[in-house]
């Protein structure tokens, strides 16, 4: 078999090292895309949350107030305390960020709330809320809700 002429041979080499240098950055392409696709889709997915902040705060509050209302024998109380933590980590995803929102009355006192229901959460799923905390809490979110209906 007769040996390529050189001019070839170099033209090869060089279609072979660029295709080399594209497939990553091709990879790179392709998982910035499958990454703003999941973003995308889970933005899409909010569940409760419907983006009105005065609207999202009483339907927060409200469904955190039927969670820590649940007595902790009953059968329900698990599985309502770890939707209560996914729609807390939802609604202060969404929230916290915003400046807008950030500096409201309402935000900092439901922040509160949330906060304290959440590190409790983060312990365990069974441990019942003390009574003072659960109280609390529940000030809180009340307080929370009937000042973002008014703007504050």
């Amino acid at each position: 078999m007769a040996a390529l002429p050189r001019p070839i041979v170099r033209l090869a080499r060089q279609a072979g090292q660029a295709l080399l240098l594209a497939v990553p950055r091709l990879r790179l392409g392709l998982v910035a895309v499958m990454l703003g696709l999941c973003l995308t889709l889970s933005a899409c997915g909010g569940g409760l949350l419907s983006g009105n902040y005065v609207q999202d705060t009483a339907t927060v509050s409200q469904a955190l107030l039927s969670t820590i209302a649940l007595a902790p024998e009953d059968p329900g109380t698990a599985e309502s305390v770890t939707q209560a933590r996914a729609l807390i980590n939802d609604y202060m995803a969404r929230y916290r960020p915003q400046a807008s929102v950030n500096g409201l009355g309402s935000f900092t006192t439901m922040q509160t709330a949330l906060n304290s229901l959440a590190s409790h959460y983060a312990t365990t799923t069974k441990r019942p809320l003390p009574d003072a905390l659960r109280s609390r809490v529940r000030k809180e979110l009340e307080q929370a809700a009937a000042n973002a209906s008014r703007g504050a």
